[in-house]
């Protein structure tokens, strides 16, 4: 029977009325593959995944095919958001393999995991001298009767050449020269025509502009500044962007952001969401404050559950058809605005009677900003609502804390720099979830779903992530509880999670987590910020906010990773945008600005000055002097009974500034 009708993953609920004999992974579907010494079939996908549609449709929905696959293996089905660990295992076997990878992933393993045969689609008749699933299993099969020895064989030699693969690069020191090398690398690789980097697909590279922003602030260049500027741009105006709704899909297929995969996903918006409003903070922008704020709106309307967390995705498909929700004719705006107003949008909006997509529909493009703004906004409510009646694509409702911390952290940051309190108000509604809910006996479960909390245990990209979230909510609201809380969560990975023979490294799961084929360990900055870079950022902010007694270790601690993945800065800086942005904070200090008073009115002037001008990467916190539980305001009193602002740069502080000409002067 299929076993997945009680997971509760919705990926893994999409196929609970498949007749394949379907298993989560566990420990009981292993036994069950060694007792029937048959091989392991395992499939990993992900619920906003549209090839993972298409194989389930095509394949794991047709009951001859089911037949063939329950007969000859035990079938596995994993939701690769919910058990990142898995996915990192296995990916990495794929593309040894082949070269490649991708979702939907499908793995052949012995019976004791060890992979022996990966791939990712495969179509259910030959196409393209592509073998058809029905062929592959076939295949796999006959080899496992006949040669079950030899393949047993194979698959150990996978696992030992990989445990070979994956052990730490060299380690090198990581300086100024390291951070100026990687800018020039990038600039090298930018698309100075249309925007980004490299070519066709195209993904929002938001940590990497995170770093160049962050380093134009610490040395000028204006090279960093007009990347960051004219990606940012290109990546508002195309297709990528719903022009309509706000938020971004996952990336674009072509090279001038027109047209997506339109799925959305938590962690693309959060990371966004935060650049620009950095961006908008740091130049003033009125594009990038546009964008925040609109991004900010999608995930409060269409990504937060009744309890406050966030989901974890948007469907690329709508009744099975991708982007069904989202693309228009020139007809269609017609029928929704009348003549004038509909002629008028195609033409602002670049829908064209050939299309920009498929079978002559095209997304919505803003290429430039139209003379009459008024008649634009009129525009885009009324299309807005009249797409709100269309087909909608399915949502991925699973709560994961690692994205969530994510959210919690732009929220937070750009609810300060761009003066949205109840944005910050939704970052601490999603942080008391997760901590209610999340953290079980000390120890943080990755994924829970109406409330209720699932079995996987919390990978290093959920512990650093919600310490990252918790220690942004600290400086935003002074409450000394996030603080905590953040600590508390950095120490236990410290002290479970770290590599003991090598300083500065560390797996993504904890010491006592399910043994699999080897233990991942992936330091790279990929669509979203590594574990490890992660724990990097948060301990570097932590040890600016945290008192004495645990600074100097954390800051110790992020020099060591620094360094130990100094050469993954210097070789590949397009993923390892999230160190870099770590580097360029510790080469500023990380920049502290602690305001005191007792004045409201007084202590928010100079708490937004500071906000809007502090290097990226700075701690700001503000609060009544000496406030209980709150070290970064200890020892810092008033200036003649007024609020005052204390500026310091790692060891070294400026004299206090009172005025809020002053502030900035100190900041500049």
């Amino acid at each position: 029977m299929n076993r997945l009708g009680g997971a509760s993953s919705p990926y893994l609920l999409q196929h609970a009325d498949n007749p394949v004999d379907w298993w989560p992974w566990s420990a009981e579907a292993l036994a069950e593959a060694k007792r029937r010494d048959v091989p392991i079939l395992l499939s990993i996908g992900y619920a906003a995944c549209h090839w993972c549609h298409v194989m389930a449709h095509e394949s794991f929905e047709d009951p001859d095919i089911a037949a063939v696959m329950n007969e000859n293996f035990v079938n596995i089905k994993v939701d690769r958001e919910e058990r990142p660990d898995l996915d990192a295992v296995y990916m990495t076997a794929t593309q040894a393999m082949t070269g490649q990878g991708g979702w939907p992933m499908t793995c052949f393993l012995t019976p004791d995991g060890e992979p022996f045969h990966c791939g990712t689609y495969y179509p259910p008749q030959p196409r393209m001298g592509m073998p058809s699933f029905p062929q592959l299993l076939e295949a796999v099969s006959r080899a496992w009767r006949e040669k079950p020895d030899e393949i047993r064989e194979a698959g150990g030699k996978i696992v030992a050449h990989l445990a070979e693969q994956i052990r730490p690069l060299a380690g090198s020191e990581v300086t100024d020269e390291t951070l100026d090398s990687a800018v020039a690398t990038l600039r090298s690789q930018f698309d100075d025509a249309t925007g980004g980097f490299g070519s066709a697909p195209k993904f929002p590279p938001s940590m990497v502009l995170e770093f160049l922003l962050r380093h134009h602030e610490r040395t000028g260049s204006a090279d960093a500044l007009t990347m960051v500027e004219s990606c940012a741009d290109a990546m508002a105006r195309g297709g990528m962007y719903d022009q309509l709704g706000g938020g971004f899909a996952r990336y674009s297929v072509d090279a001038n952001w027109v047209v997506p995969h339109f799925e959305k996903m938590l962690y693309d918006n959060a990371l966004l969401l935060r650049a620009y409003a950095h961006l908008a903070r740091r130049t003033g922008s009125a594009l990038a404050r546009r964008i925040a704020e609109e991004t900010a709106e999608f995930l409060l309307r269409d990504m937060t559950t009744s309890e406050g967390a966030f989901t974890a995705s948007l469907d690329a498909d709508t009744d099975g058809v991708e982007g069904l929700t989202y693309v228009w004719t020139p007809q269609q705006l017609v029928e929704v605005l009348g003549e004038d107003d509909g002629a008028w949008a195609a033409s602002v909006f670049e829908v064209t009677d050939e299309g920009t997509f498929e079978h002559g529909t095209s997304t919505l493009q803003l290429r430039a900003d139209p003379e009459d703004p008024r008649r634009l906004a009129r525009v885009k409510q009324r299309l807005f609502a009249a797409r709100a009646k269309r087909p909608q694509p399915a949502r991925d409702d699973k709560v994961l804390a690692e994205w969530n911390g994510l959210v919690i952290t732009a929220l937070a940051e750009a609810g300060t720099a761009l003066g949205h309190p109840e944005w910050i108000e939704a970052a601490e509604r999603a942080t008391r979830y997760l901590l209610d809910v999340h953290l079980v006996d000390g120890r943080l479960r990755r994924a829970s779903r109406d409330a209720t909390v699932g079995d996987a245990a919390g990978v290093l990209g959920d512990y650093s992530c919600l310490a990252e979230g918790l220690l942004a909510l600290h400086q935003a609201t002074a409450e000394p509880s996030w603080l905590t809380e953040a600590i508390a969560l950095l120490d236990f990975v410290l002290a479970h999670f770290a590599d003991p023979d090598t300083a500065g490294s560390y797996f993504d799961t904890a010491d006592d987590a399910e043994t699999l084929v080897h233990r991942p360990s992936d330091p790279g900055d990929n669509a979203s910020p590594s574990g490890a870079s992660a724990l990097a950022s948060a301990l570097l902010t932590a040890s600016a906010l945290a008192g004495s007694d645990v600074a100097g270790r954390y800051r110790d601690e992020v020099e060591r990773m620094l360094n130990r993945n100094g050469t993954l800065l210097a070789r590949a800086p397009r993923f390892a945008g999230n160190w870099l942005a770590v580097a360029e904070a510790a080469r500023s200090g990380p920049v502290q600005v602690a305001v005191v008073g007792n004045d409201d009115a007084q202590r928010a002037l100079l708490r937004d000055v500071a906000a809007g001008a502090a290097h990226g990467g700075a701690v700001v916190l503000a609060g009544p002097p000496e406030a209980d539980g709150v070290p970064l305001l200890a020892d810092r009193p008033l200036v003649d009974g007024d609020a005052a602002a204390y500026v310091c740069r790692g060891y070294v502080c400026d004299r206090p500034a009172t005025s809020a000409e002053e502030l900035a002067t100190a900041l500049r």
